[in-house]
């Protein structure tokens, strides 16, 4: 498996130990169940096995020791502020799992319990919370480690991020959800927490590594405090990306050199364990409810889920890594109502959108997080929201063809968890059309239901975004067809070019496709591209293309950007100062944006159905302004005034601004066009897809023997290429080449999978199956000019896409850039106009000035490495190429 390094990074480790606890039972009746004079040896040993693994510096390693809330939130902000390779946090101390839920609080110096509920905690930080904090840290990789009893629990809420929050994050749990544990006896550290020290210590470990090893020990050698006992299991939560993070990697001793000592091992048992009062439950309800939470989660816990018998009362946790990324969440901050008592975490609302629309929605959701029409009248907040986003195409396809995949993934090729996020409970697509496109229309089972408004509530104009150099200046001249104002232009500037952005990711780049193709579809697809063709894949979003153009002055100077209007006013800060600035002119025979809220609902998710069904109403009448049958209250403008902040318009009517229009829009450009019908979107795409025919590809596999830890497993270098092949179909053509070889043989290469057409499933199963790690050097150079060869001498006759992907952990680009290859290389690219996709499997690999960087902008193609999801954009990439289709 891939392995993150971030050694030489600026890495920060905030280890919080809480062992002193000011009220304890039995002297204060509110108190927590006593002090952890454990947590102090946890905290001493687990400090130097940081120190000398090689990772984190000695000034990079914090010791805190909160009485409070706040002292805790300031080591918490001060660590992911500073944090830009790992950020590892560390809990130990006194936690709690309420009686009337399974959320985990952790319990700081001067906690207690209010009296009479056992469902709030005075003094305790929310385990949500704590996860919200992280998603904003600049780190490429976050641990978090919690070892304590009930650990366990905080999978709940790992299951429940969304795709690239589970891609960067790895949770390590001391032990199964709803299970207590000894806490030590005082002269000792916590046995979690002695074993983890030991394996720190021992020699370079990874995440998973670390997670199995201690599984094994502490199943083997120790029992969690249950009648009858049962094996204590650590769990873990693991990055879904594929790629495994080094925490440990301490320099080679000198021969002679003793080892540092280890710690003392505790005894086997204890008399005080880390949670008091629980009542045990069978080992078999456990069982079947974590593995329930882990295949089968609803959105907010709900169908699918066993109840669980007994009362749950206080417990006691402790903290294990886990790492977290980019998580957009509101709602989970920590509150304290009208008496001064801690508010009860909200109920969490998951909110999926199109790319375009997902920034103004995040404001969106931040407002009415602290809006009076969230609020509980006592100072509590009554709902949170999570807003994430996923493409567009693959979005509509989920929802009308994978609603059961996407409540119980069972395979690697389709699983909508994976590839768009957490079922949410509302969808905001940017086209009204998409939500009838969505809805199942075959007789085959569904398990979700789409109840849309019967309106958009905000729209936005696909406009021609021209540099104001090139616009026309009367505003009458500045609307008609795409195809006039299009050559308009070009009798200015006679080099002008157009760019649209992708219509898998968007639906504003699949309403510019409309547009592109005319109205009934008269234009040929493969001509239309070939207007609007560029170095490379086309931009992922609008705010992506804008921000991208002035990477060149004069292609910026020159070129004119299908985007939505409101990107105009909001996508300026990338580079505002040296930009070119554009005016907006208005095609008339291009559909417009028309965001709608859609009600989602899951077969069997009506636990807390009542109260969910409030929370999105709320929710929905602040945004849109019109209520519900079950909304109380008036209407409130707070969601529309975001959205006219970022210069959006009415949803209805003559689609007036909400706000100002001086960001080069017109307030009146006259009749603008409505949303899209759903045939002519599927239309579109199926077109845009097949425009120049099946696709080719060709994939190279580094099978060099420095590749053995990147082997095995979906996340291995061939079970990434075996997951790539999703969007080819039975017409593409396509195979993979091992790279490998004797130095000065006749081939860089050896056949894994025959070039050709090939039906899908046998494919990712062969080429796992064939691919074989040898024990010589790959050479990239040669394999590369190969490559380039082989695929020239198949696309002479047409216009089909073609593409190369090699995977590769760079270990050999010495051979790359050695006596001026790279130049060669790089000139070779270039003129073969073949882009090429270099899939790194070091987080580094793309980084400016490196030879895959290179390499990938020279060809026209994207480079990737592990900094992100590099499974799922290599998967785009490929199907950008293909045309999906299994005839």
């Amino acid at each position: 498996m891939a392995r993150f390094d971030p050694r030489g990074k600026a890495n920060r480790a905030l280890l919080v130990g809480v062992g002193d606890y000011d009220f304890t039972r039995p002297e204060h009746p509110f108190g927590v169940s006593g002090s952890l004079p454990a947590v102090e040896h946890n905290l001493d040993g687990l400090q130097q096995a940081l120190r000398a693994g090689g990772i984190f510096t000695e000034d990079g390693i914090t010791v805190a020791r909160p009485r409070t809330v706040d002292e805790f939130d300031r080591h918490l902000d001060a660590a992911v502020d500073a944090a830009e390779g790992l950020l590892l946090l560390y809990f130990s101390g006194h936690g709690a799992v309420p009686s009337t839920g399974d959320e985990l609080w952790l319990l700081m110096r001067r906690a207690t319990i209010v009296p009479g509920t056992e469902s709030v905690f005075r003094g305790a930080v929310p385990w949500k919370s704590v996860l919200t904090v992280l998603s904003r840290a600049g780190a490429e990789r976050v641990v978090v480690i919690l070892d304590c009893c009930y650990a366990g629990n905080a999978s709940a809420a790992w299951d429940t991020l969304g795709t690239a929050q589970r891609q960067r994050t790895s949770l390590l749990m001391s032990v199964q959800a709803n299970n207590r544990i000894d806490a030590g006896d005082g002269d000792t550290p916590t046995p979690f927490t002695a074993r983890l020290v030991r394996l720190l210590s021992d020699g370079e470990v990874g995440f998973d590594e670390l997670a199995d090893r201690l599984r094994a020990h502490m199943s083997a050698h120790h029992t969690t405090l249950r009648e009858p006992p049962e094996p204590w299991e650590p769990q873990s939560r693991s990055a879904t990306s594929g790629t495994d993070v080094l925490l440990a990697a301490p320099p080679v001793r000198p021969p002679g050199t003793p080892p540092p000592p280890s710690p003392p091992a505790p005894p086997t048992s204890f008399a005080q364990p880390y949670g008091a009062g629980a009542r045990p439950r069978s080992p078999k309800s456990v069982r079947a409810r974590a593995g329930l939470r882990a295949f089968a989660r609803r959105p907010g816990g709900r169908g699918g889920l066993l109840p669980l018998t007994g009362r749950r009362r206080l417990a006691a946790v402790i903290g294990v890594p886990v790492v977290v990324v980019g998580l957009v969440a509101t709602g989970l901050a920590v509150l304290h109502g009208g008496d001064g008592a801690p508010c009860k975490p909200p109920l969490e609302l998951r909110l999926l959108t199109d790319p375009d629309l997902e920034p103004t929605l995040r404001k969106a959701a931040e407002a009415y997080l602290t809006s009076n029409a969230n609020g509980t009248g006592d100072g509590c907040r009554r709902s949170g929201i999570t807003v994430y986003s996923a493409g567009a195409a693959a979005t509509v396809t989920a929802f009308s063809r994978q609603s059961d995949p996407w409540q119980r993934p069972t395979g690697e090729d389709t699983n909508p968890q994976r590839d768009i996020g957490p079922q949410p409970d509302i969808w905001i697509p940017a086209s009204f059309a998409s939500a009838d496109r969505a809805r199942l229309t075959s007789p085959e089972r569904t398990y979700v239901s789409l109840e849309a408004d019967p309106e958009p509530f905000a729209y936005s104009p696909v406009v021609l975004a021209v540099p104001q150099d090139l616009a026309a200046e009367p505003a009458a001249e500045r609307v008609g067809s795409l195809a006039a104002l299009t050559e308009a232009v070009r009798r200015r500037e006679a080099r002008a070019e157009v760019r649209r952005t992708d219509p898998e990711n968007t639906d504003a780049g699949l309403l510019a496709t409309i547009g592109l193709y005319g109205g009934a579809g008269e234009r040929d697809p493969a001509s239309a591209e070939r207007g609007v063709a560029q170095a490379g894949p086309p931009a992922r979003t609008g705010a992506e293309l804008l921000c991208t153009l002035p990477d060149d002055d004069a292609v910026d100077d020159r070129t004119s950007a299908m985007v939505p209007e409101f990107l105009l006013k909001t996508a300026v800060g990338c580079d505002s100062a040296t930009r070119t600035g554009r005016m907006a002119e208005y095609p008339v025979d291009v559909p417009g944006l028309s965001p709608t809220f859609v009600r989602v609902r899951w077969k069997g998710a009506d636990r807390d159905e009542e109260a969910r069904d409030r929370a999105v109403e709320g929710f929905r009448t602040w945004l849109t302004g019109k209520g519900g049958s079950k909304a109380s209250g008036p209407a409130a403008p707070g969601g529309l005034a975001v959205f006219g902040q970022d210069g959006f318009r009415a949803g209805s009517g003559g689609h007036r601004p909400l706000a100002g229009s001086d960001f080069g829009a017109l307030a009146d450009p006259g009749v603008l066009p409505g949303p899209a019908l759903p045939t002519a979107m599927t239309d579109a795409l199926k077109r845009y897809r097949e425009a120049n025919g099946p696709g080719r590809v060709l994939f190279l596999l580094d099978s060099s023997g420095s590749m053995g830890g990147l082997w095995e497993g979906p996340g291995g270098a061939p079970g990434i290429i075996a997951q790539s092949l999703a969007g080819l179909g039975g017409q593409d053509e396509y195979g993979v080449w091992g790279v490998a070889g004797e130095p000065g043989g006749s081939r860089p290469y050896a056949e894994v999978l025959p070039f050709g057409k090939h039906q899908r499933q046998e494919a990712q199963r062969a080429i796992p199956a064939s691919a074989q790690v040898k024990d010589l050097e790959a050479d990239p150079y040669r394999a590369l000019v190969a490559a380039l060869e082989f695929m020239a001498r198949r696309g002479t006759d047409d216009h089909r896409p073609q593409l190369i992907v090699f995977v590769t952990d760079d270990e050999d680009n010495d051979r790359l850039t050695e006596g001026g290859r790279l130049g060669d290389l790089l000139a070779s690219v270039r003129a073969g106009r073949i882009p090429v996709v270099m899939a790194s499997l070091d987080s580094g690999g793309c980084d400016k000035g490196k030879p895959d960087a290179a390499v990938s902008e020279a060809s026209g193609g994207r480079c990737l490495d592990t900094k992100g999801d590099l499974v799922a954009r290599l998967r785009d990439e490929v199907a950008r190429t293909g045309t999906g289709d299994e005839g």
